[in-house]
Order: C-alpha cells, then structure tokens, then sequence
C-alpha cells in the first residue's frame, strides 16, 4: 500500500487461533485508505468470483488457508474445506477474471520425506509426511493445471518456517517465548534433534513483493527451460523457495529467545511428533536470480524483535 497499491484483503478470521490477535492486525491495515477488508471464507461459494469481477485485480497474492501440520491430524477436514475448495474457487474465479500475475503460496513441508539438502525447487516433492502438505502439493498441482490450459501466469512460493512479530501462537518461537517468561518448561520434540530454516516475516513479505513482476512465461519449447530454473516445460509456471538459506539447530534457535528473554528455558525433551520432519533446507538462489533478493534476517535479530513485540503487545 505505501508503494501505491490498492488492496482487497479476505480473511475468515477463524478461531484456530486468538483471534484477537487478528482483529488486531487487521485494524491496523483498516487505516489506509487504499486498504478493504472482506471478512468471508475463500471457500463460500460466487464470493471470490464476486471480487474478481468488481475490482479486476493486477495480481493476486493467495496466503488465505488452514495452516498447521499436528492440527492437520486431528481436523482434516478443515484443510479440504480451505486449502482444496478453497483453492479451487480462486482458480475458478481467475480463469474468468485473469490477473496479470497470480502467486500462491505453498510450503517448505511439500519436500516430505526428502534428505537431499538444500531442497531445491526442482527436486521431486511426492512423499508429503502430513496431510496438511499432501493440501499444499495439490494446490500446485492444480495451479499448474489451470495455468497450463488457460495460460494463466502462476508463481507458487514455498515458505520455510515464517516467523516474527504478530506471528501465530501456535508457532514454537511464541510458544517457547509464553513459556519461557512464565517460568514454565518448553517441549522440546525429537529430543531437540532438529533444524529449520527460519524466515523472517518481513524477508518473506519482501519476497513475495519481488516476485510480483516476476511473471511467469510459457517457454517457447519444453527443452527451453534454464537449468535451474523450476519453470514449467507446458505451462506459465513456477515454484519458487522463500527461505534465508541456513538451516539453524532448534538448540540454537531456544538459544536465541534465552538471549533475547535473558532467561534460562527449562527444556521437556519428548519424542518426534507425527507429521513432523527432522530438517528443512532452503535453496534460494532461485528467488535471488529473479529479484535480485534474498533473505538474510540472522535468527538471533528476528527472535529478539520477536520478543520485543511480545513483551509490548502482552504487557511482559
């Protein structure tokens, strides 16, 4: 919106988590003028066909879905209600109003089952470990469906464990942070055996602006893809890695919030959870070859404006 955008923003304001927390964000945008909030379910029938029609968009960022992989388990269903009707009325609704550029994202829990790090975008992602990541590859393979037969420009972004400031609760760096500063144990799983790649929240957003004018195009043959590139061979389409390139102990990362809290954490070390996956990995030089960006927020200055923002909105 500071660069001049007009925005349309639709958000179902579940209560998966505190929605206060969302109501609060949300207020927040309702201060620009160029900003429109339209509280409804993707998945409700003629309402994104609805929006399209009136404000015929430029782009279309789609960040709207049930997320979570351990709630996945328990609530399945919900993740075919949001993330695959859902998904699947946006396409709809696309097809009949194209975009000039559409960008959906997906998530680093596509890769599964995968060991060969870093995970690149053209590396086979066909062993999800969770039902929330088997939701997430379909979307792209519907995505690249509809961009192939209507030739509709798509980037998918994978997303590689987002964090920050106004982040969910059910995230472990707000969870550890709560727990942490009111003297209560962590649940540490895999008995701390684990690593992620950690992204700031802003080097995500900075990301996905970039790849905005990043257009995807049908190459001219199916043998005139760039190596590396993760474009379709058929199709205006491509997947692209959000992620800051390093792969960060969970030792170091609680490490960090004990820093930035000043306080020790006392630690429960419990089993691998179901669902989960040991490590992720990011490649990311392919973002940085087409925005010329790459994530680079250290996780010991994002934790601590994390917990900069925690101790101010609650208070602590």
């Amino acid at each position: 919106m500071a660069e001049g955008w007009e925005v349309v923003g639709v958000d179902a304001m579940t209560d998966y988590y505190d929605v206060r927390i969302k109501e609060r964000r949300q207020a927040m945008l309702m201060q620009n003028a160029r900003f429109r909030v339209v509280n409804d379910r993707i998945e409700a029938p003629g309402l994104l066909h609805g929006l399209m029609e009136e404000f015929r968009p430029d782009a279309v960022i789609h960040l709207a879905a049930q997320a979570g992989v351990r709630y996945s388990i328990d609530n399945p269903e919900s993740y075919v209600e949001a993330n695959l009707i859902g998904t699947f009325r946006l396409l709809e609704a696309i097809r009949a109003f194209p975009p000039e550029h559409s960008l959906m994202a997906s998530t680093s829990s596509v890769y599964g089952a995968n060991t060969d790090m870093p995970f690149a975008e053209t590396q086979k992602a066909d062993t999800p470990m969770s039902f929330y990541a088997a939701t997430k590859k379909a979307n792209e393979a519907m995505a690249h469906s509809y961009a192939h037969l209507y030739g509709l420009p798509v980037t998918m972004f994978r997303f590689f464990t987002v964090y920050g400031p106004w982040g969910r609760p059910d995230m472990a760096l707000f969870k550890f942070t709560k727990a942490i500063l009111e003297d209560r144990p962590i649940d540490v799983y895999n008995h701390g055996d684990m690593s992620r790649d950690f992204t700031y929240v802003a080097d995500l957003v900075s990301g996905i602006v970039g790849l905005i004018d990043a257009v995807p195009v049908r190459p001219a043959t199916p043998d005139a893809v760039p190596e590396g590139d993760s474009l379709s061979p058929v199709a205006p389409f491509r997947v692209v890695n959000i992620g800051n390139s390093d792969s960060v102990r969970l030792t170091e990362f609680i490490e960090a919030i004990e820093t930035a809290t000043g306080r020790r954490a006392a630690r429960n070390y419990m089993d691998m959870q179901p669902g989960d996956v040991p490590a992720t990995w990011a490649d990311a030089s392919l973002l940085q070859s087409l925005t010329g960006y790459r994530p680079q927020t250290s996780v010991q200055d994002g934790v601590a404006r994390f917990v900069e923002w925690y101790r101010g909105y609650f208070g602590v």
